[in-house]
C-alpha cells in the first residue's frame, strides 16, 4: 500500500461533509480547534486554514467572525470548501502564496504529519501571522505508541482515518517542533488530545452526531499546539 498518497483525498472528496464518513474524526478535530480560536476583534479579520481540505472549519470560522481563507493542494477538496464559504487558494503549505503578516489566526490541523519538512510549515505559520496572532495546530507524534494506535489500530476502526492515509515516517518530532517554533518567533505549548471514549461509544451506536476531543497530559500519540506570534 502506498502511504500518505494525496490522491486519496481526491478519491474521498464526496465524504468530506459526511459525519460518519472517512473523515469523521476530522469533524471532531475541527470543533476542538475552534475552541482555541478567539472571536475576531475587528471587521475583516483573516483566518488562514492550511491544508483546509473540504473546509470543515467553515461553520466555526463563520461563527467566530473571520474571513476564512483555505490553502490546499487538492483541487477537489478546495471545490468542496468553496461551496461552504471558504475563499480557496491552491498551493503548498511549504510556501504559502500569501503575504507576510496577512493573518490574525493560522490553523495547521492534520498537516504536519503529511509533509517531509514540518519545520518549514511552522516557519510559514509564523510568517503569515501578525504579531500577537493565534496559531492552532494538531498532529501525530513520532513515537512507537503513535504508530500502533494511529495506524495499526485507528485505521481499522469506524471513524478512524482511511487506511494508508498516514506514513509513520512523517510523524512529528515534538522536541524539534518546539525548537523550530521558538526560533521563528512563536510561543507554542503542546497538549495531548484524544476522543472521548463515552462519546465514541455513543457515536458508534448512532446516539451522537460527533465526538468531543479531550485534553490529556501525554502528547505521545495525538497532540495539539496553541500559541501566538511574538
Amino acid at each position: 500500500m502506498l502511504r500518505n498518497d494525496p490522491a486519496q483525498y481526491d478519491g474521498l472528496a464526496d465524504q468530506w461533509w459526511e459525519p460518519a464518513g472517512g473523515f469523521a474524526m476530522l469533524h471532531w478535530l475541527a470543533a476542538a480547534r475552534a475552541q482555541r480560536v478567539p472571536p475576531a476583534t475587528r471587521p475583516g479579520a483573516v483566518l488562514v486554514d492550511l491544508a483546509c481540505g473540504g473546509g470543515l472549519m467553515a461553520p466555526h470560522v463563520d461563527r467566530l467572525g473571520y474571513r476564512h481563507v483555505g490553502v490546499d493542494l487538492g483541487l477537489a477538496g478546495l471545490q468542496v470548501a468553496r461551496d461552504h464559504g471558504v475563499a480557496p487558494i491552491r498551493g503548498t503549505v511549504l510556501a504559502v502564496p500569501l503575504a507576510d503578516g496577512c493573518a490574525d489566526v493560522v490553523l495547521a490541523g492534520e498537516v504536519l504529519e503529511h509533509v517531509e519538512d514540518d519545520g518549514q510549515v511552522i516557519a510559514e505559520c509564523a510568517r503569515l501571522l501578525k504579531p500577537g496572532g493565534t496559531l492552532v495546530i494538531d498532529a501525530i507524534a513520532r513515537t512507537r505508541l503513535a504508530d500502533v494506535i494511529a495506524v495499526r489500530i485507528a485505521e481499522r476502526m469506524p471513524g478512524g482515518p482511511p487506511p494508508g492515509i498516514h506514513d509513520p515516517a512523517l510523524f512529528v518530532d515534538r522536541t524539534r517542533l518546539l525548537a523550530t517554533a521558538d526560533r521563528v518567533g512563536l510561543d507554542l505549548r503542546l497538549v495531548g488530545i484524544r476522543p472521548s471514549v463515552r462519546d465514541l461509544v455513543a457515536w458508534r451506536r448512532g446516539r451522537r452526531e460527533g465526538v468531543r476531543m479531550r485534553e490529556i497530559a501525554l502528547t505521545t500519540v495525538l497532540f495539539a499546539g496553541y500559541g501566538t506570534r511574538r
